[in-house]
């Protein structure tokens, strides 16, 4: 009995040291793959908006965190409101965790409405984390006739859009079939930046994009007055927008509230970056663990805080748990979003 004890405990030792023997020669391949590696962050939109500035962030800071420090490029691929990144990344970048994504918070709903052109599964892609959620908002310049939410009812208000697969546009044009705002989408601006510009120009009133990135690139215009917040997209009210109601609370009976609150459910996922399919799990966890050690980081918190930026993060564990619940929609309540949703 004593020697079965004793070979027992052998064995045990055995597979204890297998298996972190195991351990440390993956740690080691994740490590020899990233040495001397240049990573690309795809980014699908132009530069000069909040998810270009987020994902420039992100490409500095976070190759110090993952084994073998690789250097971090940033490339854009702007169009249809960041559908042409998704596609490409679900189907033409490589599967090995060299390529990071970052595209628009409204990707993944769009697959699982059937958008034709959306050609990849958001629950496939290695979701790494989130660094904040996103407060989406509809303004005007302050030269136009609306002054609440309430004119958008009344009068039709021009807005500066982008691309169909963009909250820029899928915002307004929900609000529309729900609500029965008049917001007129003029869409073909490269981003933000752009749409802004031709408020200011008076070529549109204005124009529904992120908080942050009106923070990021004109911080005093709401101080100052140039620009009035008529409405937040979004679950609950921006605490530095307390008095802007959201889309939500506009809605008139429980089955609207509750698609509307699906659709603005994309605010969650807010600033979140992913990987390919097909990327080894070893290096899926690598950069995950990374990107929350990058989020901890003095210098990272730093630079979020000099433009203007936020952080409330999840780890990618609770990203792709998000994703997925995409998937458990009842049929009828995807059925209703389907039929309110309108191209652009």
């Amino acid at each position: 009995m004593a020697a079965l004890r004793i070979h027992l405990r052998f064995v045990l030792g055995m597979l204890v040291a297998l298996c972190c023997a195991a351990g440390i020669a993956r740690a080691e391949d994740v490590s020899a793959f990233y040495t001397g590696r240049t990573m690309e962050m795809v980014v699908g939109y132009p530069p000069g908006g909040s998810n270009d500035l987020y994902a420039r962030l992100v490409a500095a800071h976070i190759g110090k965190h993952i084994p073998g420090h690789p250097r971090i490029i940033v490339q854009n691929m702007p169009g249809a409101g960041s559908l042409v990144a998704a596609n490409h990344l679900y189907n033409n970048s490589a599967k090995d965790g060299s390529i990071l994504g970052a595209v628009s918070q409204g990707i993944p709903l769009q697959a699982r409405l059937g958008h034709p052109q959306a050609r990849y599964d958001p629950s496939k892609f290695n979701w790494i984390g989130r660094i904040a959620p996103s407060s989406n908002g509809t303004m005007v310049w302050h030269t136009s006739k609306a002054k609440s939410i309430e004119d958008a009812f009344q009068n039709e208000i021009t807005l500066g859009g982008t691309g169909a697969g963009s909250t820029v546009a899928l915002y307004p044009s929900v609000m529309n079939e729900i609500l029965k705002t008049k917001f007129k989408i003029i869409m073909g601006y490269k981003g933000s930046p752009e749409a802004m510009l031709a408020m200011q120009r008076g070529e549109v009133e204005g124009h529904s994009t992120t908080w942050e990135v009106v923070k990021a690139v004109n911080p005093t215009w709401l101080k100052e007055g140039k620009i009035r917040i008529l409405v937040q997209h979004g679950l609950t009210r921006n605490p530095e927008l307390p008095d802007v109601p959201t889309s939500v609370e506009l809605t008139k009976n429980k089955e609207d509230a509750a698609l509307m609150r699906t659709i603005m459910s994309a605010a969650e996922i807010g600033k979140s970056y992913f990987t390919t399919p097909g990327v080894p799990a070893e290096r899926v966890v690598a950069l995950r663990r990374a990107f929350d050690e990058m989020i901890r980081d003095p210098q990272f918190i730093e630079s979020v805080a000099k433009v203007n930026g936020e952080i409330a993060a999840l780890t990618g564990e609770d990203v792709q748990k998000l994703i997925g619940e995409l998937d458990t929609l009842p049929p009828e309540l995807i059925e209703r979003i389907k039929s309110v949703y309108k191209e652009q």
